[in-house]
């Protein structure tokens, strides 16, 4: 029996475990790094034990140190989460080899599954339709190949769209291939890479399975993971809209057949490929995940056993304890629709670049019958750069999908995140689309059909109501309403004219808006009534409305703070480390030139020559780098004088 559970990971998913480990009754022990000392589920646990500095390497990433962990807490069972090593087969040999149980599947199942490459003949055995894949030992395998585009190079370990790359033209495939053995030699400790033929109108769909170790595989139906931008899911749901009856029963019965097969057991996930309007027979396997998945949430609130909601941490502590599932494919049934959102601290409007600091407030949906929220953060949370920038989790159920659908708009709508860039408007703004209600957005629908970004007016006429509210005694942050006289207020260098006796916010030379409060949080702003959240601060005002966050500048504070540098400068975007220079100081380079590659949160960032000159070098590779830090300054070439033949003078 299972007593006290150590959580090798961190943030919402570990708040998630220990939710589920605390009914059950057991002592739960929490494990952090430096960056991590405040954290959340540190404070949640029983107990918590220092593993490490900052960098994952040192911490979360060290068997050593968790397994230091597990005997100085007197853990009796380790749970990975999902991300880190949690499809590490080693990491699991470790663990049972200090006489601990591990809380997932068995390591060679995870070494068979967990590679795309093995885990293709697995399912062939298994009668499981396959894409046909070339291994890439080498480059010249690729050079060499008889290949017809569009392809996907991707890693052949690890998961969570790490290592993959779509090539359209042969001459993408080098620098491609190139790029994608560094991500996932990074991310995985491996650079095998595959091919296969890329389906361009692909729906992504993966199969819950659930095994004891007494013979019994069932699947827990299925999800519906499409809306992905490059290879990163950002809306999930369960089930699957408009999937095929036959297909359905085929994808379950396919990922049962490949579990039996790998001996698996615990929980797991097989995904597949659908082919959008290809029938029954357009769908082939893609991989297995051999973890508890992000998106677990949508399952357990759609999927009952006898009537009641699955809890599939439970289950895992079940199994590894060596308890049989104790019900049968017949008592599983589905009932409603779930839909769940990630939030990541990344900045979706520009390049999904991964965002780093501290978030000052933080409002989450209230948590009811029909929202449910996994936080990872609250207010006064530090987000690292050197982990991945998912924050947390927003589910919405209802009886149907549109009822799902609407209800997760609402509680987006609901989630305030200040100090800190977040996508949560940005996967509002999917969730809102004609294209998510209407079941037309598939792998690649969100890198072809970029969304629009969102207009600041009505956030800045919220902010100069609410600086005006604040001149007013006990007026403050996080509220709003108005002060009897006109007020004058400046922002981001716009001045704007606030009059609540006439309910109107004006800007200098432009028409009024309408404006008034009607409830707590809530402006009626030219007859529509929107919810905002405002921090006012002395030297900036936050406003966070439809998921978005906007930050205006107050008068006094530095402007060079918020002056862009030079066209010749190059800065980090993010937190990280520059992993790469590809230049030498005084070098000539041309527009465009790679000059390097900034790596944050497992991913690339290329840098390249803004403008054509003479280069120079203001970090050195390998150095952590701060956001907006200087690492390549362009100075333009200096353009000599055209001088018409020999006997040209000054005159």
């Amino acid at each position: 029996m299972i007593r006290t559970l150590l959580i090798a990971n961190r943030g919402e998913i570990a708040l998630r475990i220990i939710r589920t480990a605390r009914r059950l009754g057991l002592r739960t022990v929490a494990v952090y790094s430096d960056a991590d000392r405040a954290a959340p589920h540190v404070r949640a646990a029983d107990v918590a034990v220092r593993i490490g500095p900052t960098p994952a390497a040192e911490s979360y990433l060290s068997i050593p140190a968790l397994l230091a962990a597990a005997k100085e807490s007197a853990a009796d069972a380790v749970h990975p989460g999902y991300g880190f090593l949690s499809e590490q087969a080693d990491f699991a040999r470790a663990v049972l080899g200090a006489g601990l149980t591990w809380v997932g599947p068995p390591p060679d199942a995870m070494d068979a599954l967990g590679r795309k490459d093995t885990a293709r003949e697995i399912a062939d055995q298994a009668g499981v339709p396959v894409l046909r894949a070339i291994p890439l030992q080498q480059q010249a395998d690729a050079d060499g190949a008889d290949l017809t585009f569009p392809l996907l190079v991707k890693a052949a370990a690890g998961g969570g769209g790490k290592g993959m790359r779509i090539v359209h033209e042969e001459h993408e495939l080098g620098p491609s291939v190139a790029a994608a053995r560094r991500e996932a030699a990074a991310a995985f400790g491996d650079d095998t890479v595959l091919l296969e033929r890329y389906i361009e109108r692909g729906r992504h769909v993966e199969v819950q399975i659930l095994a004891d170790e007494h013979g019994n595989v069932l699947h827990l139906h299925e999800r519906d993971c499409s809306a992905q931008r490059r290879h990163q899911k950002v809306l999930e749901e369960a089930p699957a809209p408009d999937l095929d009856p036959t297909l359905r029963d085929a994808l379950h019965g396919w990922a049962v057949a490949l579990a039996r097969e790998a001996g698996y057991t615990g929980v797991g996930t097989a995904e597949f490929l659908v082919d959008v309007g290809a029938g029954p027979g357009g769908a082939w396997f893609l991989e297995m995940n051999t973890r508890l998945q992000v998106e677990h949430p949508v399952t357990e609130e759609v999927v009952t056993v006898r009537g009641e909601r699955i809890d599939l941490v439970e289950q895992q502590l079940r199994v590894a304890a060596g308890a049989e599932l104790g019900f049968t494919q017949d008592d599983v049934a589905v009932v409603g629709h779930a839909i769940e959102a990630r939030v990541y601290a990344e900045d979706a409007f520009n390049g999904f670049l991964p965002q780093a600091g501290t978030a000052t407030h933080v409002r989450w949906p209230g948590a009811t019958a029909a929202v449910r929220v996994e936080a990872g953060i609250e207010d006064g949370t530090v987000v690292p750069a050197a982990y991945d920038p998912m924050i947390g989790k927003v589910v919405a159920m209802g009886p149907d999908r549109e009822t799902a659908r609407r209800g997760l708009v609402d509680a987006l709508d609901a989630t305030a995140i200040g100090g800190l860039v977040t996508n949560t408007g940005f996967v509002r703004a999917l969730a809102d689309s004609d294209a998510f209600r209407d079941g037309d957005v598939h792998t690649a629908w969100l890198d072809t059909h970029p969304l629009p970004a969102p207009d600041p007016g009505p956030a800045l006429v919220a902010a100069a109501w609410s600086v005006a509210a604040a001149a007013v005694p006990n007026g403050g942050g996080w509220r709003l309403g108005g002060p009897p006289a006109d007020t004058w207020v400046e922002l981001d260098d716009t001045v704007l004219r606030v009059s609540t006796a006439r309910g109107e916010v004006r800007r200098e030379g432009e028409p009024p808006t309408s404006c008034r409060a009607v409830g707590d949080g809530l402006l009626e702003l030219g007859g529509a009534t929107v919810r905002f959240a405002v921090d006012v601060g002395p030297r900036s005002v936050e406003v966070s409305t439809r998921g978005h966050t906007f930050r205006f500048v107050r008068p006094g504070a530095t402007r060079a703070a918020r002056a862009e540098l030079s066209d010749g400068v190059v800065l980090a975007a993010m937190p990280g480390v520059l992993a790469r220079v590809e230049v030498h100081d005084g070098d000539e380079v041309t527009t465009g030139q790679s000059l390097g590659v900034l790596e944050a949160m497992k991913m690339e960032v290329a840098l390249a020559a803004p403008a054509a000159g003479v280069v120079r070098v203001r970090a050195a590779a390998g150095e952590q780098v701060a956001a907006r830090q200087v690492l390549f300054e362009v100075e333009p070439a200096v353009v000599e004088p055209v001088v018409d033949g020999p006997e040209a003078t000054d005159d």
